[in-house]
């Protein structure tokens, strides 16, 4: 008897129907939000298969969008087969309970949800699923009643007992586990926190000069990480492709030594228990002596993608660390939409990480950065002190170097934690 080959058939794609609303004065459009939601949804490998929109000055505080825009809801998706509607704004836990009672036969989730679960695709490192898995549990502790509100409702009439059914005293256990796991997370998270400050403090007793990327996602930091210091760091054309932080050595033109990091992308309506959640990759943010702001500027949101990202640093407070303002993807810009946005972002530095063009700019505004903080020193080495040279060679900026009889005369730019280590070597 043959046997048929086994036919391997793919998961089809979860159909989603994406809903958001106009409010006056946003600082983004509906049809821009929803069309950078369109692509998370791509991200987590769902199909987008419609959109539904309204017009509202205030949330409906039972069901976030109106009563009659609930029905249309539930209207187009029988044509529409979806099978999951998504809000592009977080739902309140009461929100998506009456939403689920109202909109029969699929998953309802908002956009915080939809941003967990790529964060927990992506996740690669202990600290980064950690981080995840604590944000989840966030997420899901008020959210739990809902969840159980059809074992409350199907509860039994009057008589000993009605009072007390099983949905409630399940609820009750089920907030206990989950609190419990936010514990055990955060107590594995401080481990790794208490870890990774050490590791970062061993960097800063260093003396070398440390940058951070910061930036909206697929902005093409990761690109620019790789094009500056010949890294292999995984880059692809996906919102949230870098989760976990990844630092590497830059070497600049004098031989100077530096450390740029590249950090998880920011985006707008990034959900706060992610940014809680993230305190420990972000740190690499908040602990640098300089931030490069990585932005797209060939995205119509340019702006608007850029506030997010201040506002975000601001809340961690790396908003008042040097920042220089980096306008990558220049080469997918035109030469008037190029024009205008150097009128706009006068301070802004053109690169490519592709082309390699503004590189070079870029590397001489970072040493000038570096080298504002590092003051000159003319310093006479005694031949029986070589560890002072070896150290200058390694930490420092060596200007000139020249050999009397009484030892070695260095010129050098040196980082603020050495300059009282030089003091006593001083000459003229």
């Amino acid at each position: 008897m043959v046997k048929e080959p086994m036919q391997v058939t793919e998961r089809p794609r979860e159909r989603a129907l994406l809903v958001g609303i106009e409010r006056p004065g946003a600082e983004w459009s509906c049809a821009e939000s929803l069309a950078e939601l369109e692509r998370l949804v791509d991200t987590v490998g769902a199909e987008t298969v419609g959109t539904v929109t309204q017009r509202l000055r205030e949330i409906n505080a039972r069901t976030f969008v109106g009563k009659g825009k609930v029905a249309e809801i539930s209207a187009a998706l029988a044509g529409l087969k979806a099978d999951v509607v998504i809000f592009d704004d977080e739902l309140s836990p009461s929100q998506q309970s009456n939403l689920e009672r109202d909109i029969k036969g699929v998953k309802i989730i908002d956009r915080t949800a939809l941003i967990l679960d790529i964060f927990a695709l992506h996740a690669t490192s202990r600290a980064g699923r950690l981080q995840v898995r604590l944000a989840q549990n966030q997420y899901l502790l008020p959210r739990l009643r809902g969840m159980w509100e059809h074992l409350a409702s199907n509860r039994m009439g009057g008589g000993v007992g009605s009072r007390f059914g099983e949905g409630e005293s399940q609820l009750e256990v089920d907030r206990r586990m989950v609190r419990k796991r936010i514990e055990r997370i955060r107590i594995d998270l401080d481990k790794l926190h208490e870890e990774h400050k050490t590791q970062r403090k061993a960097r800063m007793s260093s003396g070398i000069f440390r940058i951070a990327l910061a930036g909206y996602t697929n902005a093409g930091k990761s690109s620019l990480l790789n094009r500056l210091t010949d890294a292999n760091v995984l880059a692809y054309d996906k919102l949230f492709a870098t989760l976990d932080s990844t630092t590497r050595r830059l070497v600049l033109d004098d031989g100077r030594e530096m450390t740029l990091t590249d950090t998880v992308g920011f985006i707008q309506k990034l959900p706060t228990t992610l940014v809680e959640s993230f305190k420990s990759t972000l740190a690499e943010i908040t602990d640098a002596d300089l931030v490069l702001h990585v932005a797209d500027v060939s995205s119509d949101n340019r702006i608007a993608q850029m506030q997010a990202v201040s506002d975000v640093l601001e809340q961690i407070g790396a908003h008042d660390i040097p920042q220089l303002l980096v306008l990558n993807k220049c080469d997918l810009l035109p030469s008037e939409q190029r024009a205008v946005a150097a009128q706009r972002l006068p301070q802004g530095i053109f690169t490519s990480a592709i082309s390699g063009e503004g590189l070079d700019l870029l590397r001489r505004r970072i040493e000038q950065v570096a080298n504002a903080s590092s003051p000159v020193m003319r310093v006479l080495v005694p031949y029986t002190e070589g560890s002072y040279v070896r150290l200058a060679h390694e930490q420092c900026s060596v200007m000139h170097e020249s050999y009397v009889e009484e030892g070695t005369i260095l010129q050098l730019r040196v980082p603020q934690n050495l300059v009282a280590r030089f003091t006593p070597l001083l000459i003229d």
